[in-house]
């Protein structure tokens, strides 16, 4: 019998451990034919989604209802699981260094209840051979099992996109990996189960590890390109949008924006590769000089923006709509716009931060930022960092009501282009 066929008999149980944005969707999904646990240590989270609250707000109450899924934080609960799959965060520090905090107590975590026939599949994004040489060592040491005698190794890149309703676990193909041929296949098939868009088996386990850094990295180079091309324009008084628009028109040019690259991918992912790849002895410079670009924008536009308001008023003051990292989410992890705000206040500029997504302990906690909840008067500036829903119907008139004469609009994502024209507007 194999543990695909044990699965779905519930004969065994899957664990997904780590409950955000990857893991609460994922484990919901298979609760949906298999018997889960979902598992994380923080015990508010467990308490919220056993009253189906999804913390990250990206899963409603009635995605919980006919599940058969126990969430816990409990370890003995976690030993009756057969399949172990992964989905905790891989962050980097303030050095921009992966901190693997986070895999490796996850890692201790499975080797506790880790028993032989067990799958330990990793989904959290990492560097080509981490699975391997570092989560693997762990689980061996703990459980004092020995992979391929004892249990089964795998790597499956998760593809979650936040506030994305179209491009779902099941509408987009998944790629795994396995230590052997077997794991390979029961793994594959085991997510087939719920990837309706099939799933892709990679030769190696590195291959998946790198396929995932690939795609971030390569969207992170393209939007730096955009964002250099911004600075370049703005020099020559042209509109980067109107560039995009019109370069758009030929069949092969791809509509990257300019933008701030924050959240938990693109503005951390390829740090992994640029490290991995120091470690092998090679220097990275495409990749390395994009990352640059990318995060001196935040602290560009503040400069931008310091110029403009110290000149035009004693008393200046900034509103800032949109903290999360894109629109439609609560996430605020690796928020670029917050660098833009600590230069503003470091020149003793007021500075308003509005978000209708975000949540104000997790703002206050995370930045020691406090949320307002309505907007002023009077502003110099209003930065408007992400197209909320909610700021989509924002009008020349609305924006006029809330600054001074020689306000200025600045415009990330170019929402207002052409509709702003009583004060001084400005894009990327």
């Amino acid at each position: 019998m194999t543990i695909h066929q044990d699965l779905v008999d519930k004969k065994a149980k899957l664990a997904v451990i780590g409950l955000g944005y990857v893991g609460l969707p994922l484990a919901l999904e298979f609760a949906k034919i298999l018997s889960v646990i979902g598992f994380d240590i923080n015990a508010r989270r467990v308490d919220m989604m056993r009253n189906n609250i999804d913390p990250s707000k990206e899963v409603g109450p009635d995605e919980f209802k006919n599940r058969d899924i126990i969430f816990t934080d409990d370890l003995e609960l976690l030993k009756t699981a057969r399949f172990f799959i992964v989905a905790v965060p891989t962050p980097v520090d303030k050095y921009n260094v992966p901190d693997l905090k986070p895999l490796i107590g996850a890692s201790t975590t499975v080797g506790k209840v880790l028993k032989s026939g067990d799958y330990v599949v990793y989904e959290s994004t990492t560097y080509p051979g981490c699975t391997e040489e570092d989560c693997l060592p762990v689980l061996e040491k703990i459980s004092g099992l020995e992979l391929g005698k004892d249990f089964k190794l795998g790597y499956s890149p998760e593809r979650i996109n936040p506030g994305d309703k179209k491009n779902t676990l099941r509408t987009v193909i998944k790629v795994a990996s396995g230590s052997d041929a077997e794991a390979a296949e029961e793994i594959a098939r085991t997510y087939e189960l719920v990837v309706d868009a099939g799933v892709h088996r990679a030769p190696s386990i590195k291959v998946a590890e790198a396929s995932k850094i690939v795609e971030n990295t390569q969207r992170d180079m393209n939007i730096a390109l955009m964002n250099e091309l911004s600075l370049i324009f703005d020099r020559m008084g042209i509109n980067t949008y109107d560039v995009i628009e019109a370069a758009g028109t030929k069949w092969n040019f791809l509509k990257f924006q300019p933008g701030l690259v924050g959240g938990h991918c693109i503005g951390v992912d390829p740090y992994y590769l640029t490290h991995k790849a120091a470690s092998l002895g090679y220097q990275s410079r495409v990749i390395a000089a994009s990352r640059f670009i990318n995060d001196d924008m935040a602290k560009y536009l503040a400069r931008k923006i310091i110029k403009y308001v110290l000149r035009n008023s004693d008393n200046p003051r900034v509103l800032v709509k949109g903290v999360t990292f894109k629109e439609n989410v609560s996430d605020i992890r690796n928020s670029k716009i917050v660098d833009t705000v600590e230069e503003l206040l470091a020149f003793n500029i007021h500075v308003d931060v509005e978000d209708p997504y975000a949540e104000s302990g997790e703002v206050k906690e995370e930045y020691g930022l406090q949320l307002t909840r309505q907007d002023g008067k009077e502003y110099d500036a209003v930065i408007i960092t992400v197209p909320h829903d909610q700021y989509k119907g924002h009008d020349d008139a609305y924006f006029s009501s809330i600054t001074r004469e020689h306000g200025v609009i600045v415009d990330l994502k170019g929402i207002y282009k052409n509709k702003i024209t009583s004060r001084t507007y400005w894009s990327l």
